[in-house]
């Protein structure tokens, strides 16, 4: 190898990329180039470590009593820590032959101890470690996506008239202006003129235009911040299916954000998604539009888009397909009538690869009951057709169970808060997680509020609930090694089981035990934190080892042909050593979680 190709390779490792081209040439000066063959020691308890080694070619396994933890192949280094600390449970073992440079103990300390950037890489706590190894990820795919704000882009200067003014005196100001819409003050109140107000009010209605414009303005306009980021007004443009949005900055009305704009400064496909749904008027026009679901999820992922965005974004999509099946499903009349709920992930904001169906009905008191059937049957088969499967604990608006009047679910939540056996305390944990996406969502509301009006106190029943995060085990040894599955799953591990179920089970019951109203599990943990359940940090830590888990299973669930029950199933012997390093971080996080919520609601002691 050339020195032109060790500085160049030294220079493509992180976190050496850190360092100065000059520290790379200083380096060069203070390393070798050594060989080992096949089952040397590199370093163990009885070994110590002599210099940090940077494979060239080759691969190494670390184990802990004869337990695998890491393996390290091509361009990866070890180990820092049995330099830092002089000590290392580990053993590192040749398992292909091995050529490696090897950085002296004194260079890689001093290096620590000079450059604060590389020291960082190695002493940093797990928010930073995580935050820094994904942006490390994503470099070479991130766009301006996620980091450009609302004011890095162009906006159109509002043009205002009062309420009062003649549309022809507003229509010369704007002129005037060279606006394209109009802002009007009433009162308190602020409205928008378009084009569309203008043909469809004045136009075709032939209404004089010396009459006042307040009469053809539309009000409750959706603004957004002028720094707030400019997915954020992706995102409200495709939950409220609006062109313009309103911009302000300190309450102060700055500019209008146009939906071509935003489009154009970010040229993917969402407006054309929702646009087509919007329009779809059978079902076979809404499988077409749902089938670039896919497409999307991918082109944001490889972007470094986080997933929680992403699941947003998809999750206001979902909405708006249930909300447009229900319209082609459910006679007008009977729309207002009931309120159609999405529980699980869906109500939750959080999925993004379809999943199971977990979706309910809430019926008027008073209302035939009987009438909805035959509409919720079809409305459970086009979803189907529409790619949302079944739900394999029947929770679909098909079963009585899951449609009933008001009163109806009052009943119920008075039994699920009675009993204490595994179906009822199931179906409570499911309904938690309600959202309404069509329909009178004050039906859901009023259900709501009547489960919380109940379980004033009912600790006994937090306690029953919470112990559920302990029915899996956190797939993670004593050492932090990976503990795998057997069977068809022996080199895999079950992501969900083992930690999303815990972080998303156990902040739901703390989220009723504070009777806090959002269902976004990211949402919730910040409320716990606001009420002053958790400090900042352990929040913080929460959020980001739950992000790890659901980017590293959405990845392996993009890279499979077939979804299913498997999909949960990943094999970290796969993953690159950051990603196996950010999986054992967020499962430690779990782990702790886990004793937060023993202590918390005395698990020990529930039988």
């Amino acid at each position: 190898m050339s020195l032109f190709d060790q500085k160049a390779l030294l220079m493509s490792i992180h976190p050496f990329d850190l360092l100065t081209e000059r520290m790379i040439e200083q380096l060069m000066t203070q390393m070798d180039i050594a060989y080992y063959p096949k089952e040397t020691v590199l370093i163990g308890p009885r070994v110590r470590a002599q210099s940090l080694c940077i494979i060239i070619k080759g691969a190494v396994d670390e184990t802990i009593d004869g337990e695998l933890q890491n393996v390290y192949s091509e361009r990866d280094s070890f180990d820092p820590n049995a330099l830092i600390y002089g000590n290392t449970q580990s053993t590192f073992i040749v398992t292909e032959d091995l050529i490696c440079y090897e950085l002296p103990k004194e260079s890689f300390l001093n290096l620590l101890q000079d450059v604060e950037s590389f020291q960082n890489y190695f002493m940093q706590d797990f928010i930073t470690k995580h935050q820094n190894l994904k942006e490390r990820q994503h470099q070479n795919e991130l766009t301006p996506f996620m980091v450009a704000r609302v004011d890095e882009i162009y906006l159109h200067t509002p043009c205002f008239v009062n309420a009062t003014t003649t549309i022809k005196e507003a229509l010369r100001a704007m002129a005037d202006q060279n606006a394209d819409v109009i802002l009007v003050r009433d009162a308190e109140s602020i409205g928008i003129v378009t084009d569309t107000n203008l043909r469809e009010k004045v136009l075709l209605a032939e209404k004089s235009t010396q009459d006042p414009i307040g009469e053809i303005a539309t009000f409750g306009l959706v603004s957004i911040e002028r720094s707030d980021f400019l997915f954020n007004a992706l995102l409200l443009f495709t939950k409220h299916g609006v062109k313009r949005l309103i911009v302000v900055e300190n309450e102060k009305i700055v500019g209008i954000l146009e939906q071509l704009d935003l489009l154009s400064h970010f040229a993917n496909h969402t407006h054309l998604i929702a646009a087509s749904i919007d329009r779809s008027l059978t079902i076979d026009e809404l499988d077409n539009a749902q089938r670039s679901l896919t497409h999307l999820i991918s082109s944001l992922t490889s972007k470094g888009v986080k997933v929680r965005y992403i699941s947003k974004l998809v999750s206001e999509l979902n909405s708006k397909m249930y909300r447009k099946v229900f319209e082609l499903v459910v006679p007008q009349e009977l729309q207002s009538k009931c309120a159609l709920i999405v529980m699980g992930s869906e109500g939750r904001g959080e999925q993004i690869l379809r999943t199971d169906q977990d979706n309910a009905l809430i019926i008027r008191d008073g209302e035939n009951e009987e009438e909805f059937i035959p509409y919720m049957m079809t409305f459970n088969a086009y979803l189907l057709r529409l790619g949302f499967p079944k739900c394999s604990g029947n929770v679909m608006v098909s079963n009585p169970y899951w449609r009933q009047s008001v009163s109806g679910y009052k009943a119920m939540i008075s039994q699920w808060v009675k009993t204490f056996n595994e179906e009822t305390l199931l179906s409570l944990s499911i309904f938690l997680d309600a959202s309404c996406v069509a329909g009178d969502e004050r039906l859901l509301i009023e259900c709501r509020n009547y489960l919380n009006e109940h379980f004033e106190g009912r600790s006994d029943v937090l306690a029953h609930l919470a112990k559920s995060v302990l029915a899996f085990e956190t797939p993670l040894s004593l050492f932090s090694g990976f503990v795998l599955g057997r069977a068809e799953h022996q080199s895999e591990l079950d992501i969900k089981k083992g930690g999303i179920f815990a972080i998303v089970h156990g902040i739901r019951i703390l989220a009723l035990e504070h009777k806090i109203e959002c269902t976004n599990t990211t949402e919730r943990i910040k409320e716990l934190n606001n009420v002053g359940l958790f400090d900042k940090r352990f929040a913080s830590e929460l959020i980001e080892a739950y992000d790890t888990l659901l980017e590293i299973r959405l990845r392996s669930m993009l890279s499979q042909k077939h979804t299913g029950e498997e999909q949960n199933y990943v094999n970290p012997k796969l993953f690159s050593k950051t990603d196996r390093d950010l999986l054992k971080d967020a499962f430690k996080i779990v782990n702790t979680f886990k004793k937060f919520l023993t202590y918390h609601f005395h698990l020990g002691m529930v039988v």
